[in-house]
């Protein structure tokens, strides 16, 4: 007595290993995301006592590694592992699990922009409390200075208050202060002042 084979129509090579390839790359990637993130909490300590995952008074962005780690590592496999064997219930997992991801995305897009203001005053309230967090996570302290430095930041007071003529400087120090409030420069204001 033989089994049932699926007579069904035959993939294209092309198709079946382009999307394998591609799979394996973010496959690979969410493996690397994954090493990353266990990786950082190692050099914190976390590892070594799990209890202080919850003692971070601010965002870890070490979650963000793992997170999006973990969720390409299971889609890469299912991409993966489904195209090369031809597997339907794991390529059906990927396209469902890939078709969810999109409408969380179009939804939290389409809802960001309805509910706007609650969401700025959200992301006030959550940089305010991982700004009081600053020294307690170097992690966290490496993320606000790289956005500080390398994102534009739009400065809501008045543009006049920062030159030196709206503070009523001194002339020989006004060249001095302008050139100190550029990024990178505030030594030069304490050693001139």
């Amino acid at each position: 007595m033989s089994g049932k084979h699926y007579k069904g129509p035959e993939v294209s090579c092309c198709i079946k290993y382009f999307i394998f390839g591609f799979n394996v790359i973010f496959w690979f990637l969410g493996i690397t995301f994954l090493g990353i993130g266990l990786w950082a909490w190692n050099e914190k300590g976390v590892l070594s006592n799990i209890s202080s995952i919850t003692d971070l008074g601010g965002f870890d962005p070490v979650w963000l590694f793992l997170v999006v780690g973990g969720v390409m590592f299971i889609l890469g496999f299912a991409g993966c592992i489904g195209a090369l064997r031809e597997n339907t219930f794991l390529l059906k997992f990927f396209s469902v699990f890939l078709g969810i991801i999109f409408f969380l995305e179009l939804t939290a897009g389409v809802l960001a922009f309805v509910f706007k203001d609650w969401i700025k005053d959200q992301l006030y309230f959550f940089i305010n409390n991982n700004i009081r967090a600053y020294r307690d996570d170097i992690d966290l302290q490496n993320l606000i200075d790289f956005t500080q430095e390398y994102i534009p930041m739009q400065v809501e007071s008045d543009v006049a208050f920062h030159s030196p003529a709206a503070l009523k400087i001194p002339q020989k120090m006004s060249s001095t202060l302008s050139v100190a409030m550029m990024p990178g420069k505030n030594q030069k204001l304490t050693s001139r002042l």
